[in-house]
């Protein structure tokens, strides 16, 4: 197949990329009943689709950029929008989430448009879908399970998966339920089976069995996720020992950051206009122009309101922010809204942050897609934003100023260090060479004297030979 502008060899992200549109849903196809009254376990099917929220605080605009981030999460889910309806309250109903005179007004608007599933903005709890359900007649599906969906259709890696399925599990958990008597059944002593004198009895019922077996599945997957930690920790601690330095990117999710990632390292990465496309997080090294070798990390993408489950499951992957050198928060300058994004990635970096007990690591702010920005849009964000720097990862404007700045920062992060090295610590010497900065060097009778400013990692591996030097270690 023809791939225009693609090269011979396609990178993986462009592999990936024709993978994940070769899955799409196709419309109109269900196995599931029309009557969700009769289906015991319902599957998440989002074909053609009706969005609904209440409006509690904020402006109008704040209301509706909300709203149109749900149609861009349920279009990424791979359905179809058909109308969405914003509805103005102190707080949400508790009983049906909208009020039961705008419950029936969804259920003519879903009447009208032929819509076989109904989102909510916002996470409902168990009764509040069961009560709309019984109004609209159709699924009722949550902004939380919605975006586990897309992260369940993203996840590739191993340790991905098993972060979205516990995510899903734990959602789930609560708001397992059935129709009609199956899911009171009970079963005997030992799930029917003939155990014996005194272990005939009524035994579990059917939705106590399935929540057992899902916290058996839950307490597996905990397990598998803290081994995969163990690994990726301690390939956190090799690069960190290394000496050079780490830069996490982070941000709003479709910010552009993987695009961004790609300009900066040529890493190839998976880029598609669409919420949540990255889920694994990628390393890749490259070189600013001063020479020094920096490790980029492109991570996931957060968003307002990121479900508190998935933020639980993914802690290990978030926790590539906590040891990373600079943060660079990639802002989606396009954005009506890019104050929000900003206020909404910081709430989740700073939540990681103090679990952690780590400092957090100093940002760069970087508005992208100032491509996709009017004059005014652009002078504006200037104004509001002065500390940030503006690039455009489509067409390359402005990523030479930014390797500039990142240079600059990285470079104040290091420690000046005067040590003496004996012959027979070579490596040492190579590493310096290699990721710092050297202001003079003299072969004396102990060793090589050496000037140099050098990562803070290397200046901690280097400490046991400064007491040899002129005393000017750590200024």
């Amino acid at each position: 197949m023809h791939r225009s502008g693609w090269s011979a060899d396609p990178t993986v992200g462009e592999l990936q990329l024709e993978d994940r549109s070769s899955l799409r849903r196709v419309a109109g196809l269900s196995t599931e009943l029309a009557d969700i009254t009769e289906v015991e376990y319902r599957q998440l099917r989002l074909e053609r689709v009706v969005l609904v929220g209440v409006w509690t605080a904020g402006t109008a605009a704040q209301a509706e950029a909300s709203m149109a981030e749900l149609a861009a999460l349920a279009e990424t889910a791979g359905s179809e929008v058909l109308e969405a309806l914003i509805q103005r309250r102190d707080r949400p109903d508790p009983a049906t989430y909208i009020g039961s005179g705008k419950a029936e007004e969804l259920r003519s608007v879903v009447l009208e448009t032929g819509a076989d599933t109904v989102i909510c903005d916002g996470e409902l709890t168990p009764a509040q879908l069961t009560a709309l359900e019984k109004v609209v007649k159709v699924k009722v599906v949550d902004r939380t399970a919605l975006i586990l969906d897309i992260f369940a259709q993203h996840a590739t890696s191993r340790e991905g998966k098993a972060q979205v399925s516990l995510a899903q599990m734990e959602y789930m958990l609560p708001r397992l339920r059935g129709w009609g008597e199956s899911m009171s059944r009970q079963a005997g002593g030992r799930a029917g089976s003939n155990g014996g004198v005194g272990l005939r009895g009524p035994g579990e019922t059917k939705i106590e069995t399935d929540r057992r077996r899902i916290r058996e599945r839950m307490a597996k997957l905990r397990r598998e996720i803290r081994e995969m930690k163990t690994a990726r920790d301690t390939m956190r601690a090799r690069r960190n020992s290394s000496g050079i330095p780490s830069v996490a990117i982070v941000g709003y999710t479709n910010a552009g950051k993987s695009s961004l990632m790609n300009k900066l390292t040529g890493a190839g990465l998976l880029v598609q206009d669409a919420l949540f496309a990255t889920l694994d997080p990628t390393t890749r090294r490259a070189e600013l122009d001063d020479g020094r070798e920096v490790v980029f990390t492109d991570t996931v993408g957060f968003v307002r309101h990121l479900p508190t489950q998935l933020v639980e499951a993914f802690r290990s992957t978030l926790e590539e922010v906590t040891g990373a050198d600079l943060l660079l928060h990639v802002v989606d300058g396009s954005d009506a809204l890019p104050a929000e994004q900003i206020k909404a990635v910081r709430e989740v970096i700073t939540d990681v942050i103090k679990e952690s007990g780590t400092p957090a690591p100093p940002e760069l702010l970087v508005v992208n897609k100032t491509d996709a920005m009017g004059p005014t849009e652009l002078t504006n964000l200037r104004a509001l934003l002065p500390d940030a720097s503006f690039v455009s990862a489509h067409t390359g404007r402005g990523i030479d100023t930014l390797r500039e700045r990142l240079a600059e920062m990285l470079g104040g992060l290091d420690v000046e260090i005067s040590v003496l090295l004996p012959y027979t610590r070579g490596d040492l010497l190579a590493r310096i060479h290699a990721d710092g900065r050297i202001f003079d060097s003299q072969h004396e009778e102990g060793g090589t004297r050496v000037h140099a400013r050098v990562p803070h990692a290397l200046a901690a591996a280097l400490s046991e030979y400064a007491h040899a030097g002129t005393g000017e270690s750590g200024e």
